[in-house]
C-alpha cells in the first residue's frame, strides 16, 4: 500500500453520518455511510431510502423540546435512563445533568441541520485554530442563545431560559442552584482563550460556517489555592463529573505520528532537490487523537457551530504480554505517554522533557485538525487548486503555525502535489493573528528538539526558509543582514525555529488586534516583513465581546434596565450594539441614574458575597453603605507587564498615607475627605514557573494581611486577592467594578479584552495609552477614562536612560519601596527584595517609576469625582455603556470574514 493510500484509509468518518442503502442486501437494512455527501447527491440518496423506512424515521424523529412540559419529560428521562437516577436521589447535581442534557438534545439537532445545511451549499469555511478556548460554564450561555423554534422553523419569540426556569422550579430545584453545579471548562487560561470563546459565539451567531479546533485538556491549566499568601497549583478536575456539553466522536479517530526518520526511493533526484519530493516519514511513535465535540449556539439564530477537541489515546492500551510477565507498571506505559499530551495546558517548559511536551501537544492538535479539515475536503472532489477558495484556517497566535507545514507535508509526501504548487495553496489558505509586541514572548524552538521529534517537518522549514531567504536576497540584493534578520532559523550556540516568522511567510495575512497593537507589529516586531511584503499583508481588526455572555449573562439586571429603557423586548440590542447609543439621552435624568447605580449596588453586594464566600473576610461592616465604597478592581493574568504591582504599591502608599495623617490626630472623617472609603480587588494566575509574578501575588496577599487586620482603617480601605480566577467568577466580578485598572506599560498590551467587558458592564478605567484603551477613549470619549503614563514613543527612551544614566525614583515610590524590605511594614526578611530591586538596580524594564506620580494623580481624581460629585459619576458609566458598541465580537467576525477569510453567512 503506498503512503498516499494509506492516508486514505487511515481518514477519519464523517461528523455527518447519513443512512443509505447498501447494494445486494436487504433494501430494509440501513447501514451508516462514512463518507458524507455531496450536494448532486442529496435527491438520489433521499430517493434511495426504502419508503416503510422514511416513514417510521418521519414517524419517531426526536423533537426539540418548545413548552415547559416537553422539557419536563426530557428532564425525566435524562435523571431516569443516563443518569440512571430516580425521583428519590436526585439531587442539585443530577438536576444540572439532566437539564443540560435537554438542552444539549435541542443544540445537537440544530447542529445536525447546521451541519447539512451548511454542506448542502458547500460554501468556504473557516476554521478557527486556538490552544485555548476559555468558554467560562456552558448552561447558562446556551440558555440565554436556545432557538426554539416556532412550527414554521422560525425562532420563536418564547424565552428559553425562562421555560427551562419554570421547568426546573416545578420538579422542585431553583435554576441558580442547578447552574452553580457547573464546573468551568478547562480549556484556557487568559484572554487569548476567552477572545476565542467569544469569537466562536459570534461565529454562531452571524451564521458564519466556522468550526473551531482546540484541545480536550484533561485538567486545563490548574486550579489556584493560596496558601500563606503564595501561589500552589494544584489540578483542575473539571470532567470529575463527566461533561454533559460534549458528544464523543469515538468513530472519528485519526493517527498523529512522532519520532522516526525519513525514508526517500527516489535515488535519481537531484541531492538539492530531493527534499522538495514525496517522502515518506517512518514514525516511532504514533497516538491516535479522538473527537469530541461541542455544540455552539448563536443567538436568535438556528445556527449551532461546532467545536471540536481532540483527546488523544494510544494505539495500544495495554501490553498483556507484560502484564502476563508480571511487569504490571509497564504494560501501561504507552497509555500513560499518549494521554499526558493532552493532560494539561501549557505544560511546564522550564525543562527539556516539558519543551517536548509542549511541542508534542501542539504538533497532535494541528496534525488531527489539518487531516479532519481535509477529509472534508476532499468529499467535494474538487481539484486541489481550489482549497483556498474552500476552505480558510486562522492561527491564533503562533502555538497552531505548526500546521502551515503540515498542510505543505500532506500535500507533496501524501498527496503528490509539486512543492510550489503546494506552497501556494498553503499561503493562500492560512492566516496569522498576532497578540504580542514582545520579541520574549514570540515563540521559538530548539532545531534538535524539533528534528527529533518531528524530522520530515524541521525539512520542510529549511526548505520554506530556502526560498523564502532567496526571494529576499533577489528583491534586496547584498543585504546580508536583513536576510540574517528574517530567517525562520535563529543562528546562535542553540539554533532556534522562530514560529512567529514561519506564520508571517505562510499566511497571506497578518492581523494586529488593537490599532496601537497593529501599527507597532510593523514598526517593531515585524519591521523587516512589512519592508519586504509592503502593509497591504499587515492589517488591524481590533477584538471585541460577545454581549451575551458579558452583559445579558453577567448582568442581567443591567441588561434588563438596558432593554426596559430602550423599549427593546427581544434583546436586539445585543445583535445591534449601536442602539445602546440611545441611552446618551438619559446620562443626566435623575431617575435613569438613579436606576443605574441601584443595579451597581446590588452588583456589588453580590461580589462581596462571593469573597466573604471563598475568603471568610468580611469586608464591610454596614451593607447599606456599600454605595459609599469605591471597588477597585484589576483581574487578569498576572505578570510583570500588566503591572499589578505597580497597582499594590499604590495600595501601599495610600496605607502610608492614612496612617500618617491617623498618628496626626486626624480622625476618621477628616482622612475620608482625603482617601474616602475603597476596596480594592486584584485576581489571577502566574505561571507555575515565574517566579516574579508569584511573587507579586505574594505581596499582594501579605499587604492585604497588613491592612485588613488594621482595626484602624475598618471601613476606610481593604485590599482583596480573589483566589482561582475564572470566567464564573468574571461574571460576578465585571459588574461590580466602580473602577477597573488596565496599567500595563505603553506598547506592550496588544489589545485587552478585559478593559471592555468592565466598560459594558458601567464600570469606569484607569489606564495607560495602551492596547484597546486607545480605541475605548476615543469612542466612550476622553472624559469618561483615567489615562496617565508615558506614551508608547518615550519607552524605549526611557529604558535606555535608566540602563546608561542616572535616574531618581520619586519620592513616594522610594518610601513605599522601604515598607517593602528588611523589617519595615511589609518586609519579610528581604523576601520581596528581587521586586524592589527590579526598579531601583536592574533597570525598571516596565517603567514603573516613570509613571506612579502620574498614576497616584489619576487616583486621587478617581477619589474626588466618585464621592463629591456621584451624578457626573453616574453620566460617565452611562455614556460609557452608551458607546461600546464598537467592542462587540459580531463586529470583529464580519471584519474577519470580509478581509481575510472571505466567507459568508449561511442563513435558513
Amino acid at each position: 500500500m503506498s503512503r498516499r493510500d494509506s492516508f486514505s484509509t487511515l481518514s477519519p468518518t464523517s461528523t455527518n453520518d447519513l443512512i443509505s442503502e447498501e447494494p445486494n442486501r436487504n433494501p430494509h437494512k440501513l447501514i451508516k455511510r462514512f463518507t458524507g455527501f455531496l450536494p448532486q447527491e442529496i435527491v438520489a440518496i433521499d430517493n434511495a431510502i426504502p419508503l416503510q423506512a422514511r416513514n417510521i424515521w418521519n414517524k419517531n424523529k426526536v423533537e426539540k423540546f418548545t413548552t415547559v412540559d416537553a422539557f419536563e419529560k426530557r428532564f425525566i428521562d435524562h435523571v431516569e435512563t443516563t443518569l440512571a437516577r430516580s425521583i428519590y436521589n436526585c439531587d442539585d447535581l443530577a438536576a444540572y445533568q439532566a437539564t443540560s442534557n435537554s438542552v444539549r438534545d435541542n443544540l445537537t439537532l440544530d447542529l445536525n441541520k447546521t451541519q447539512q445545511r451548511q454542506t448542502a451549499r458547500d460554501p468556504k469555511r473557516c476554521y478557527y485554530l486556538s490552544l485555548e478556548f476559555l468558554m467560562g460554564r456552558a448552561l447558562d450561555n446556551a440558555l440565554i442563545n436556545l432557538n426554539l423554534n416556532d412550527d414554521k422553523g422560525e425562532p420563536s419569540s418564547t424565552d428559553g431560559r425562562k421555560l427551562v426556569e419554570k421547568g426546573v422550579h416545578d420538579l422542585g430545584f431553583k435554576l441558580e442552584d442547578v447552574l452553580e453545579q457547573e464546573p468551568d471548562a478547562a480549556l484556557g487560561n487568559g484572554g487569548l482563550g476567552r477572545l476565542a470563546a467569544c469569537f466562536v459565539d459570534s461565529m454562531a451567531t452571524g451564521d458564519y460556517p466556522c468550526w473551531g479546533y482546540g484541545l480536550r485538556y484533561q485538567y486545563g491549566i490548574f486550579a489556584q489555592k493560596i496558601i500563606n499568601g503564595y501561589q500552589v497549583e494544584t489540578p483542575d478536575y473539571w470532567l470529575n463529573y463527566s461533561n454533559p456539553w460534549e458528544i464523543e466522536r469515538s468513530e472519528i479517530q485519526v493517527p498523529v505520528s512522532f519520532y522516526g526518520y525519513v525514508s526517500r526511493s527516489d535515488s535519481d533526484s537531484k541531492e538539492d532537490d530531493r527534499t522538495l519530493r514525496p517522502s515518506e516519514w517512518i514514525a516511532g511513535e504514533r497516538v491516535i487523537a479522538v473527537a469530541y465535540d461541542m455544540p455552539i449556539p448563536g443567538f436568535k439564530s438556528n445556527t449551532v457551530n461546532n467545536l471540536r477537541l481532540w483527546g488523544s489515546k494510544p494505539t495500544t492500551e495495554f501490553d498483556f504480554a507484560k502484564f502476563n510477565r508480571g511487569d504490571y507498571q509497564n504494560s501501561l506505559v504507552e497509555q500513560q505517554r499518549a494521554e499526558s499530551i493532552t493532560a494539561v495546558l501549557y505544560p511546564n517548559d522550564n525543562f527539556e522533557q516539558g519543551k517536548e511536551l509542549r511541542l508534542k501537544q501542539q504538533y497532535f492538535w494541528c496534525s488531527a485538525s489539518l487531516h479532519d479539515i481535509i477529509r472534508r475536503f476532499k468529499k467535494s472532489r474538487r481539484p486541489w487548486c481550489e482549497f483556498p477558495d474552500q476552505v480558510a484556517i486562522q492561527l491564533n497566535d503562533t502555538h497552531p503555525t505548526l500546521s502551515v507545514v503540515e498542510l505543505q507535508r500532506i500535500l507533496v509526501d501524501l498527496e503528490h502535489l509539486p512543492w510550489g504548487e503546494a506552497w501556494d495553496i498553503v499561503t493562500k489558505t492560512f492566516s496569522y493573528t498576532n497578540h504580542t509586541v514582545m520579541q520574549e514572548a514570540l515563540e521559538k524552538w530548539p532545531v534538535s528538539l524539533f528534528g527529533r521529534l518531528l524530522p520530515r517537518h524541521l525539512e520542510i522549514i529549511y526548505d520554506i526558509n530556502w526560498f523564502f531567504l532567496q526571494s529576499v536576497e533577489k528583491k534586496f540584493p547584498h543585504d546580508m543582514d536583513l536576510v540574517s534578520r528574517v530567517s525562520i532559523i535563529e543562528e546562535g550556540k542553540d539554533r532556534q525555529i522562530r514560529m512567529a516568522y514561519l506564520a508571517i511567510i505562510g499566511s497571506h495575512k497578518v492581523n494586529g488586534v488593537a490599532e496601537l497593537h497593529s501599527e507597532l507589529i510593523k514598526t517593531t516586531i515585524f519591521k523587516d516583513f512589512a519592508k519586504i511584503y509592503g502593509n497591504d499583508k499587515f492589517i488591524n481588526v481590533t477584538n471585541g465581546i460577545t454581549p451575551r455572555r458579558w452583559l445579558r449573562q453577567a448582568n442581567p439586571e443591567l441588561s434588563s434596565l438596558i432593554s426596559e429603557t430602550l423599549k427593546d423586548k427581544g434583546d436586539e440590542y445585543l445583535l445591534d450594539m449601536s442602539r445602546l447609543t440611545k441611552l446618551s439621552k438619559y446620562a443626566e435624568d435623575k431617575k435613569f441614574l438613579k436606576k443605574w447605580d441601584d443595579v451597581k449596588q446590588k452588583k456589588k453586594l453580590q461580589l462581596i458575597d462571593l469573597v466573604e464566600k471563598l475568603t471568610g473576610h468580611k469586608l464591610v461592616s454596614d451593607r447599606s453603605k456599600i454605595h459609599d465604597v469605591l471597588f477597585d478592581i484589576q483581574v487578569k493574568r498576572i505578570h510583570e507587564y500588566k503591572r499589578q504591582q505597580m497597582n499594590i504599591f499604590g495600595c501601599i502608599w495610600r496605607y502610608l498615607q492614612i496612617k500618617k495623617m491617623l498618628g496626626e490626630g486626624k480622625t476618621i472623617e477628616e482622612v475620608k475627605e482625603i482617601y474616602p472609603a475603597k476596596i480594592s480587588f486584584f485576581g489571577g494566575k502566574s505561571a507555575p514557573g515565574y517566579y516574579m509574578a508569584k511573587l507579586i501575588i505574594k505581596l499582594i496577599n501579605t499587604v492585604a494581611d497588613v491592612i485588613n487586620n488594621d482595626k484602624s482603617l475598618d471601613d476606610i480601605f481593604k485590599v482583596v486577592f480573589i483566589p482561582d480566577y475564572n470566567v464564573s467568577k468574571a461574571e460576578i466580578i465585571i459588574p461590580a467594578s466602580d473602577l477597573s485598572e488596565h496599567i500595563s506599560t505603553a506598547g506592550t498590551e496588544a489589545s485587552g479584552t478585559s478593559n471592555m467587558k468592565f466598560v459594558m458592564n458601567g464600570g469606569l478605567l484607569i489606564g495607560t495609552v495602551d492596547g484597546a484603551n486607545v480605541e475605548i477613549t476615543r469612542e466612550i470619549g476622553e472624559d469618561n477614562i483615567f489615562l496617565f503614563g508615558n506614551l508608547s514613543e518615550n519607552v524605549e527612551e526611557l529604558r535606555f536612560n535608566h540602563r546608561f544614566r542616572k535616574t531618581s525614583l520619586p519620592e513616594s515610590l522610594n518610601e513605599v519601596l522601604k515598607s517593602c524590605v528588611g523589617d519595615a511594614v511589609f518586609g519579610n526578611n528581604d523576601e520581596f527584595r528581587p521586586l524592589v530591586d527590579s526598579i531601583k538596580y536592574q533597570g525598571d524594564y516596565y517603567l514603573v517609576s516613570d509613571d506612579f506620580e502620574s498614576y497616584l494623580g489619576a487616583q486621587k481624581l478617581v477619589d474626588e469625582i466618585y464621592h463629591n460629585n456621584r451624578n457626573e459619576w453616574l453620566k460617565k458609566s452611562i455614556l460609557s455603556v452608551a458607546n461600546v458598541g464598537f467592542f462587540s465580537s459580531d463586529r470583529c467576525i464580519q471584519e474577519y470574514a470580509e478581509t481575510i477569510w472571505n466567507i459568508e453567512p449561511v442563513k435558513v
